[in-house]
């Protein structure tokens, strides 16, 4: 799809800043990672997720290992050495969550491990707007906090970082930033490289999200925070000091485009960002933020942290299996638009009351949430690209899918990618 963001720099000391990015030349399926907007734009076809991924020769080479089936979790979240529930003990403010993201990026520079920090601000006109930036003092990651929603071209910012100097760099990048950067990290001329992952299954561009604010309220322009819990609860925060709590059911899906998320977001089989050293999201953290420690380097990177953060184990409970059927159903329903939701209006109240208590939780959760994702992708591309289904959908997925009945044909199952690797032994990038 064609790029929407806006590219204007941000007026701050603080940052260093490429010069402004032309138009992304068209590609389907694309999300603008930035790798279009680059001296070698043709190294999409090498780097994209969404032409002909090779996630098991990445992640082997990435984090020294192929997923272990032995250790099921690793076919829904990716290669890990552990997974944590965690929080900042001081909570920063403005912060997605308590901001372990920020922090971790804030000690890399504090540290002098890295040169800068590539990640997302808002844009000085739209906070919704992310702006790809290079941040090169501890005091720059203030400005960066906080979920936005649109698309950006931060791997953009790699050639201008390298012609600075800069070579030793961390990203904060959801999948499909990261697995291009991953693709190509190899002739990036980057002495060190530090991924801070974020889990992402859905975006869409700035200006429908501004149409989603403005049927959450009837003062959209006051909403300074939105956060998808894992509790079944969508919570904003206003400029005033409200907060507002909407149960997933009781949200206006009806009422947005069959479009709102493009089928790049609704095929995407990477919701944990399983190549980053370190994946920080929520969805099996019970109300903290969910780690997922993926290789040495991400161990490194918790590390930094120090006693500045508690952690625990993770918690699971419920069953997800009725919930992952009944989306299932719904997305057949749904004839290639957002799930349909065929519950009467009366009963949403008390569905949205119950789920909380007796729906999954923790791991649970999150295991819920990355199956519908799998079966997602399947019924997607099932309608509107099947050619695509044996070069996009790799073979963990399938597995994932399996006990929902949806099994690949012939012409479906996944080819072997030409590139792939067979590094077992090799260590982390």
């Amino acid at each position: 799809m064609p790029s929407s963001v806006d590219t204007r720099p941000v007026a701050t000391p603080l940052l260093h800043l490429a010069p402004p990015f032309g138009e992304a030349p068209y590609r389907s399926l694309c999300t603008d990672c930035g790798v279009s907007r680059t001296a070698e734009p043709d190294r999409c076809g090498r780097a994209c997720q969404f032409i002909k991924p090779d996630y098991a020769g990445l992640e082997a080479k990435v984090h020294g290992r192929a997923r272990d089936p032995a250790r099921p979790d690793e076919v829904f979240f990716g290669p890990f050495r552990r997974m944590l529930r965690a929080s900042l003990v001081r909570p920063l403010a403005d912060a997605q969550w308590t901001g372990i993201a920020t922090r971790i990026a804030e000690r890399l520079l504090e540290t002098g491990a890295v040169d800068a920090v590539l990640t997302m601000a808002p844009d000085p006109e739209d906070r919704w707007r992310p702006v790809p930036v290079l941040v090169t003092r501890p005091e720059g990651m203030a400005g960066c906090r906080g979920m936005r929603m649109g698309y950006a071209p931060l791997l953009a910012l790699v050639e201008p970082a390298r012609a600075l100097g800069f070579r030793r760099l961390a990203i904060v990048g959801i999948p499909c930033q990261v697995y291009a950067l991953r693709a190509l990290q190899d002739e990036l001329g980057l002495d060190r490289l530090y991924v801070i992952g974020t889990p992402c299954s859905d975006n869409t561009t700035t200006e429908r999200f501004h149409d989603f604010l403005a049927l959450l309220s009837d003062d959209p322009d006051t909403i300074t925070y939105l956060e998808v819990r894992a509790d079944y609860h969508v919570e904003l925060r206003f400029s005033d000091g409200r907060v507002k709590e909407i149960p997933f059911l009781q949200l206006p899906i009806s009422k947005l485009p069959s479009d709102f998320f493009p089928l790049t977001c609704r095929t995407c089989v990477d919701y944990t960002n399983a190549l980053a050293d370190i994946t920080i999201g929520y969805m099996a953290g019970q109300g903290e933020q969910w780690l997922l420690v993926r290789n040495e380097r991400g161990e490194e990177l918790l590390g930094l942290l120090g006693d500045e953060v508690r952690t625990a184990e993770p918690g699971s409970a419920g069953k997800r299996q009725g919930a992952v059927k009944g989306f299932l159903a719904n997305v057949e329903r749904a004839a290639g638009g957002l799930p349909l939701r065929a519950m009467p209006d009366w009963l949403r109240p008390l569905v949205g009351w119950l789920m909380p208590r007796i729906g999954p939780r923790g791991l649970e959760f999150a295991r819920a949430r990355v199956e519908m994702k799998a079966v997602e992708t399947v019924l997607h591309l099932r309608r509107a690209l099947p050619r695509r289904l044996r070069n996009m959908v790799p073979a963990h997925v399938w597995a994932l899918v399996e006990p929902y009945g949806l099994r690949p044909t012939d012409s479906e199952l996944p080819t072997r990618p030409a590139g792939e690797r067979s590094a077992e032994g090799s260590g982390p990038a």
